[in-house]
């Protein structure tokens, strides 16, 4: 899956270089971070609606959507996927792989 990303997060930059005013990708970065961030969350709030509804295709549908607008966010903010995977690396380390990463300091064994 990370290749797809790595493709799509390629294409969304290219798209941000050549100032391709007629593309989707375009008008949403013309539009600003915080019009970025509004669609990242409603895609968010799409993809949540329907698992609870229990439409297993639509979360398909949805979640490629929600990949999309984190991915062109990610590029407005001049974040690469590396980066993401570096931190889910980074956490599977230290807390394996299923975890989510601790919000609290990080107990470090042997420290006093």
């Amino acid at each position: 899956m990370s290749d797809a990303i790595d493709r799509l997060h390629a294409a969304v930059q290219a798209i941000r270089q050549t100032d391709a005013p007629a593309s989707r990708t375009a008008k949403l970065m013309a539009g600003g971070r915080a019009k970025m961030a509004k669609k990242l969350v409603e895609e968010a709030t799409e993809v949540t609606l329907d698992a609870v509804a229990g439409d297993r295709a639509a979360v398909v549908r949805e979640s490629a959507d929600l990949i999309y607008n984190l991915t062109v966010l990610w590029t407005d903010m001049g974040i690469a996927p590396a980066e993401v995977w570096q931190e889910m690396e980074r956490r599977e380390r230290l807390y394996g792989l299923a975890e989510k990463l601790h919000k609290g300091p990080v107990a470090v064994a042997g420290g006093g």
